[in-house]
């Protein structure tokens, strides 16, 4: 017999780790759209890729959280890691690792100038890595959860 109390408290926990992943992404997007419209800082190619990455989760989110549908996982997660793997190179060239060579970037606005500064260290590709490295991290945590639950209640039937 199926647990129904375990499946409910591991959907709630999993659509409230959906619903955070979903305020990460809309914030981004609201914070991303500040500094180039408000703000006017330019936006490089680097910043246009990750935006690419990010703006459709805040479409795609909600999809899932109404009904719960885990499976949205599927379709986010490569859009998140697209995403991290862009926003770590950035941070790599912001930082002088990546050679000047190898930055998409020689072009119109470089990729490598920071406009904004917090604390001396935290720029816009840093948030950018960290948002989505929350992101992919509560979808990680949100699947396995629910999975887990899923197949404990199959062992106990």
């Amino acid at each position: 017999m199926i647990n129904i109390k375990a499946v409910t408290v591991a959907s709630s926990q999993s659509w409230n780790l959906l619903f955070l992943a979903w305020i990460l992404a809309t914030s981004g997007t609201l914070i991303s759209l500040f500094f180039s419209e408000i703000v006017q800082l330019p936006v490089c190619v680097l910043c246009w890729y990750q935006r690419i990455a990010l703006y459709p989760l805040v479409i795609m989110m909600p999809f899932a959280l109404f009904p719960l549908d885990i499976n949205v996982i599927r379709y986010a997660q490569p859009l998140v890691i697209f995403g991290w793997f862009v926003a770590l190179f950035h941070v790599l060239v912001v930082a002088k690792i990546i050679p000047e060579a190898a930055q998409p970037c020689v072009l119109g606005i470089p990729c490598s100038e920071t406009h904004f500064n917090l604390l001396g260290f935290i720029n816009i590709p840093v948030m950018s890595l960290l948002t989505f490295s929350l992101i992919g991290l509560l979808l990680f945590i949100s699947k396995k959860q629910f999975t887990r639950t899923l197949i404990r209640n199959n062992h106990e039937q």
